[in-house]
């Protein structure tokens, strides 16, 4: 393969901030057999199936939260792993805690570690935050949304995970009223409410 063929393949991806799926790489006139090659010369690594990156281009701030929007289209961040994103816990996990609609078929990622929970109606679509991470958007649950799910889930999580969050989300200024129409959302009002009564 010419060598000028793979240098305008990647000036294409710089164009494109160094990643691109295979669709868009073929628009862009980059041939599979050059994505191949590319790939095989190690100059290209695979994110996802059909999702392809720069071998050369800087780390991931977010790696595992990009990962997973790539990977997990329906996907949102939820539980610890949002809690950590909103520096509401002190817990740390090596896997990404993912929410997805109950109809939605089971993702197929090889990284990062996944843990699974499986909403419905608003319990699913309310709360949900997108943020730039790393050039990607990222689907996370709000702060008020993930303490209300903390005690949604608490008997998979811990009690005391719920009761930590709850207090740190107070302490930086999250709004009561937010807080308790996420709890009646997730049905779980009369069991935050007690709690969240203590802390005022």
């Amino acid at each position: 393969m010419e060598k000028g063929t793979i240098s305008r393949a990647i000036q294409t991806f710089r164009q494109y901030d160094s990643m691109m799926h295979t669709r868009q790489a073929m628009d862009a006139g980059i041939s599979p057999r050059t994505l191949y090659e590319m790939r095989d010369r190690g100059l290209l690594t695979i994110l996802d199936r059909g999702l392809f990156r720069l071998a050369d281009a800087p780390p991931f701030e977010q790696p595992d939260l990009v990962q997973v929007a790539l990977g997990i289209p329906k996907g949102i961040v939820c539980l610890i792993s949002a809690l950590a994103f909103h520096n509401l816990t002190s817990q740390i996990t090596h896997e990404v805690y993912v929410a997805l609609p109950v109809a939605a078929e089971r993702p197929r990622l090889s990284y990062p570690p996944i843990r699974l929970f499986w909403l419905s109606g608003e319990a699913y679509s309310s709360g949900i935050e997108t943020h730039e991470l790393d050039r990607v958007h990222v689907r996370i649950y709000a702060r008020e949304k993930s303490v209300a799910d903390c005690f949604k889930f608490r008997n998979k999580i811990g009690m005391d995970v719920a009761r930590e969050a709850l207090r740190e989300s107070l302490r930086q200024g999250c709004r009561v009223d937010k807080l308790l129409e996420y709890a009646r959302i997730d049905r779980v009002e009369k069991i935050m409410r007690p709690f969240l009564e203590a802390l005022l």
